[in-house]
């Protein structure tokens, strides 16, 4: 079987290096970029299975990189961000970044999030033969993670795929921003709340006609959200 490759775009060598070593020893194919045009350039002519990428680059910016990637196709992007950048990391995942990484941090965590993300975009979570879940308009099938919304297939990242399987998997129940963290995101990490808020709006604006008033994926203020079929 052909390695998963990894493209890291970092300008910082020492991290990039970091993050190349430990992604290799995990098993992946990796090729380093420094700067944003460079990167650009690079993915016109290549797919990798997953970016990490950096915000703050060189020439081009890393949300205009995801910008771009997301207008062509769903490779999952790893942001890394610093502390002071919380206002472009919100910006990255509503452009439609999977996840972010926080600098400084640590190599191993960092792989094992590319691990989680790669899985859930195979397919690897575990579907087994589960048929797909149809509600009237909506079809999300959990073998194929294919979704459509009146037989029009709509592109979803891995992160809102598999948050909107957790939701449509439990009609009407009420799930808070923690537990949707705990069950898609599953890392010990740290991670922002907000980040289901970003998530949720994304995948209102891919799949209901109207956003601002939510046929099946509703908020129930000051708990939550929940499905409704």
């Amino acid at each position: 079987m052909n390695k998963p490759t990894i493209l890291v775009v970092e300008d910082e060598p020492s991290i990039a290096e970091v993050v190349s070593l430990y992604l290799k020893r995990a098993g992946y194919q990796v090729t380093i970029i420094n700067d944003g045009q460079s990167a650009l350039d690079w993915l016109q002519l290549n797919t990798p299975d997953l970016v990490v990428l950096d915000l703050m680059l060189p020439y081009v910016d890393g949300l205009e990189i995801t910008r771009w990637l997301r207008s062509r196709n769903d490779t999952p992007i790893i942001m890394l961000t610093a502390r002071r950048e919380e206002t472009d990391r919100i910006l990255g995942l509503e452009m439609g970044a999977d996840d972010y990484v926080v600098k400084p941090f640590s190599a191993r965590e960092l792989v094992s999030r590319v691990k989680a993300v790669l899985r859930r975009t195979s397919g690897g979570a575990s579907a087994g033969g589960e048929q797909a879940l149809t509600f009237d308009n909506l079809s999300i099938d959990p073998r194929t993670r294919l979704v459509t919304v009146n037989g029009e297939e709509k592109m979803l990242t891995a992160r809102e795929f598999d948050l909107l399987l957790v939701l449509a998997r439990h009609p009407r129940q009420v799930f808070n921003r923690e537990q949707l963290l705990d069950q898609v995101w599953g890392v010990n990490e740290y991670i922002d709340p907000s980040t289901v808020t970003v998530h949720i709006r994304r995948l209102r604006e891919k799949l209901e006609p109207d956003p601002s008033t939510p046929r099946h994926i509703q908020t129930v203020w000051g708990v939550g959200y929940k499905f409704e079929p």
